[in-house]
């Protein structure tokens, strides 16, 4: 908390860049006062185990405390299996200035690769399954990462298009509390 605190916190309000309800925000995700933050987990939803790795599994983890590892934990020793590539699970943000982590599992597209019309769905139902989430606790904003642009190599441009895409026409054709 102390250091959550200290650092230089971003609200909703403090963001320019406005597409209707899309606002466009570069910057440390662990910062956002929102609602809820979306961490691009591995299928494991413990968070990443190399030290130092500066992949936002860890970077959030990291700033989130050990309670966010142990919650994570729970759910899934009472799933028992790896989390599906596309579905998505809330969490406490504990340490963090949001409310919640919501942990998706992008797909992994191999090195030198194109991502498939499979692969492309998935990435849909990332941000399908964390809207959905964010829409049944009823929050009214959610912060999403760039999920599997880092490791698991979804080429940037297509996965940004993909999400705001999706999530344009997530907010046209459902009843949401998400404002932001």
């Amino acid at each position: 908390t102390y250091e959550t605190l200290n650092k230089d916190l971003t609200s909703v309000g403090d963001i320019g860049d406005v597409k209707d309800k899309i606002l466009l925000w570069q910057g440390d995700i662990v910062t956002l006062k929102v609602d809820a933050i979306v961490n691009a987990a591995n299928s494991k939803l413990l968070g990443c185990f190399i030290p130092h790795h500066n992949c936002i599994d860890n970077v959030i983890h990291s700033a989130a405390g050990l309670q966010l590892r142990d919650e994570c934990n729970k759910i899934m020793q009472s799933q028992q299996r790896d989390e599906e590539i596309g579905k998505a699970k809330i969490t406490g943000a504990y340490n963090l200035p949001s409310k919640y982590v919501i942990h998706t599992v992008g797909p992994a597209i191999p090195q030198g690769s194109k991502p498939s019309n499979r692969d492309k769905a998935l990435l849909v139902s990332c941000y399908k399954s964390c809207l959905d989430i964010a829409s049944n606790h009823e929050l009214n904003s959610i912060a999403f990462c760039c999920i599997s642009t880092g490791v698991f190599n979804f080429p940037q441009k297509l996965a940004a298009q993909i999400a705001v895409d999706t999530v344009e026409e997530y907010l046209k054709d459902n009843e949401t509390s998400l404002k932001h």
